[in-house]
C-alpha cells in the first residue's frame, strides 16, 4: 500500500492518549458515577418517542440554548450548543486561531494543543507556576500582541486547582484586542463559582461548559459556549449544520428539568472528595488541592501505582507523561463504595510505590 495522502500537520500529531483497561471500579475519566435517575430517564425516553427520527433536527438547538441561557442568566443568542465541548474547542480554534496563535497552559487539557497543531495554528504553552499556580502575568504577556485564542481551564485540569476570578478578570482586561480568551469551566459546579461576572464585563471572553461532568451525561455528548451574541453568531459558522441531534437535546432537556438532582450530586461528590483527600494524606500520600471531581496525587512510581491499583480492580489515570507531573496519577471521585475500594487498594500498595516521592 502506498503512502496515504494527509496533511503533514496531521501526520506529525500523536493520537489522543487514552488506554482502556478492564476494571470493576472505573475512576479514570472524571465521569459522574451516577447515571440519570428515574423518573428523568423516563422523561427523556418519552421525548425520544415523540421526536421525529426521520426529520433533521433544528439547524441549531435553539430551545436547548434558551434553557441553558436561563440557567446561567445569559442571553440565548449568546449560547452555542455542540456535541460536546471538545467540538467547541475545535470550533474556537477555527474561529479565532487559524493563521494566528493559540495559547494554553502546561500542563493542561491536551486537546487545546492537539487542535491547534491539527489546524496548523502556532501553539504557545505557558508553564504553570510553583504549586500549579495560574501564571497570570505570563498568560497576559503571551496574549498582549498579535491575534489568536487562549484557553484557560477554571478549575484547572489535570491539576484540579481553582483559578481566582480576580486573576481571570486581570487577564481578560490585559490581553490585546485581537484575542479571544476562553475560560473552560468543565468542572465549575464542583468549585462553587464561575467566571460569569468576568465574561459579562469583557466581550472578548467565552465560557465553555459541559453536561458530561456534574450532569452525568458524558454519553449524550453535550457542550455549550456562553459568548457575547456577536461572537456567538460567528462561532456557529465554524460548526457543522444539524450537528446536535434531537436525541441529544431530549436527554439534555430532561436533565435540565431537575436541577436539584445535579445540586445533590455535586454536594455528595465534594464531600467524598474531601473525605478521600483526608484519608490519602493520612496514608502519607501527596494530594494536591482540588476544586473538581478528581484528585491529583504525586507518588514515587506512577506506573507501579497504576498497575498495583488495577490488580485490585481499580482503574485510575496516569498523568506522569505531562510536563511537571512526574509521579502523578489522577483519581476521579466515585460513589462512596467505589471510593472505599480505591482507598483500600491504595493502602495495599507497597510504601515505596504509593507514598510521596
Amino acid at each position: 500500500m502506498g503512502r496515504v495522502n494527509v496533511r503533514p500537520e496531521l501526520r506529525a500529531l500523536p493520537a489522543y492518549r487514552f488506554q482502556p483497561y478492564p476494571a470493576t471500579v472505573k475512576l479514570d475519566q472524571n465521569e459522574s458515577p451516577e447515571d440519570l435517575p428515574e423518573p428523568l430517564r423516563s422523561t427523556a425516553l418519552g421525548r425520544l418517542r415523540d421526536a421525529s427520527w426521520n426529520r433533521y433536527p433544528d439547524l441549531h438547538p435553539d430551545g436547548l440554548a434558551e434553557r441553558l441561557g436561563d440557567r446561567h442568566g445569559w442571553p440565548a443568542e449568546g449560547v452555542v450548543v455542540a456535541g460536546g465541548s471538545n467540538v467547541l474547542i475545535q470550533a474556537l480554534v477555527i474561529a479565532s486561531g487559524l493563521g494566528r496563535r493559540v495559547v494554553g497552559l502546561a500542563p493542561s487539557f491536551p486537546l487545546y494543543e492537539l487542535q491547534a497543531r491539527l489546524l496548523g495554528a502556532a501553539f504557545v504553552a505557558v508553564p504553570l507556576g510553583p504549586g500549579f499556580a495560574f501564571p497570570v502575568d505570563a498568560v497576559a504577556a503571551a496574549m498582549a500582541t498579535d491575534e489568536g485564542v487562549g484557553f484557560v481551564p477554571s478549575p484547572m485540569a489535570p491539576t484540579g486547582n481553582a483559578v481566582a476570578a480576580a486573576d481571570l478578570a486581570y487577564v481578560a482586561g490585559a490581553v490585546g484586542p485581537g484575542w479571544t480568551l476562553v475560560i473552560d469551566e468543565a468542572y465549575a459546579e464542583f468549585a462553587g463559582g464561575d467566571a460569569g461576572a468576568v465574561a459579562a464585563d469583557h466581550p472578548n471572553v467565552v465560557r465553555l461548559r459541559t453536561l458530561s461532568k456534574a450532569f452525568g451525561l458524558a454519553g449524550a455528548r453535550i457542550g455549550y459556549a456562553l459568548a457575547h451574541p456577536a461572537y456567538a453568531t460567528e462561532l456557529r459558522k465554524a460548526l457543522l449544520p444539524f450537528s446536535v441531534s434531537a436525541l441529544q437535546s431530549a436527554v439534555a432537556e430532561a436533565a435540565l428539568d431537575a436541577p436539584q438532582v445535579v445540586e445533590e450530586r455535586v454536594r455528595r461528590t465534594v464531600a467524598e472528595r474531601e473525605r478521600m483527600a483526608d484519608a490519602l494524606r493520612t496514608m502519607g500520600a501527596t494530594v494536591h488541592p482540588s476544586a473538581t471531581n478528581f484528585l491529583l496525587l504525586t507518588v514515587t512510581d506512577a506506573a507501579a501505582a497504576h498497575a498495583g491499583l488495577l490488580a485490585h480492580g481499580v482503574l485510575v489515570r496516569r498523568q506522569d507523561h505531562l510536563p511537571s507531573l512526574a509521579g502523578a496519577v489522577r483519581v476521579s471521585i466515585g460513589t462512596a463504595e467505589e471510593n472505599d475500594r480505591f482507598l483500600a487498594a491504595f493502602a495495599a500498595l507497597p510504601p515505596h510505590v504509593g507514598r510521596a516521592a
